[in-house]
């Protein structure tokens, strides 16, 4: 299945400073989300990049919408269109501690707009890893 474990940058206390200040959830990435994030076209990066920091501040961008199959609103995707196809970003918000980036991907399928079952499974993985991790730190 290719799930990677969990990647996640431990933060220093300045950083929470910081965050807390700005009153800002801090960015968790999820496996090779980040490094997959890295590979999308610049203008969708800035696209998902723009939904990400509202969501950290609580706020939900315009064309963000709620994934299905994930029981609520706590799980999210972006949708973008570029010249070189239509690009995915799955994050998690339904967690006090932090936002998790769970999946960035191009979507291939040629059967419409639903989510392939592979990517789905990594989303699903992804946020178990996340909801291990958000267990662990509200010990």
């Amino acid at each position: 299945m290719g799930v990677a474990t969990c990647r996640l940058a431990p933060y220093t206390s300045s950083t929470y400073i910081s965050l807390m200040l700005t009153n800002k959830k801090p960015l968790e990435w999820i496996g090779s989300s980040h490094k997959n994030s890295m590979a999308l076209p610049a203008d969708v990066r800035r696209l998902f990049g723009f939904a990400l920091s509202l969501a950290q501040s609580g706020d939900k961008h315009d064309a963000a919408r709620v994934l299905k199959g994930f029981g609520g609103a706590g799980v999210l995707e972006v949708l973008e269109d570029d010249v070189g196809g239509t690009y995915r970003a799955v994050y998690a918000v339904k967690f006090a501690e932090a936002v998790f980036v769970l999946h960035c991907f191009q979507m291939k399928s040629k059967r419409g707009i639903a989510t392939p079952k592979e990517d789905m499974d990594i989303i699903h993985a992804r946020l178990k890893i996340a909801e291990a991790y958000v267990k662990e730190l509200r010990k």
